[in-house]
């Protein structure tokens, strides 16, 4: 069963964060936007793979993260 969970990319001084609001504890680091992309697949099939071996329901995707565009201040 294919699932969609939001992720939040965040640029540091020297790097990328991310993290899914879903699946607490569920973060990784990268030198790249695509690098940490690419961690982030492999941390939510590990996470998801942990949850599965003890025993945990798998959250279902809830959060939606979009951008928003604020006009500048008059």
């Amino acid at each position: 069963m294919t699932r969609r969970y939001a992720v939040i990319f965040e640029r540091a001084d020297s790097n990328w964060a991310a993290y899914v609001p879903d699946l607490p504890g569920c973060i990784t680091t990268g030198k790249t936007i695509e690098e940490t992309e690419r961690n982030i697949r492999e941390a939510i099939s590990g996470h998801l793979a942990t949850l599965r071996e003890f025993g945990e329901a798998i959250p279902e995707p809830t959060s939606v993260a979009r951008e928003i565009e604020i006009p500048p201040a008059a």
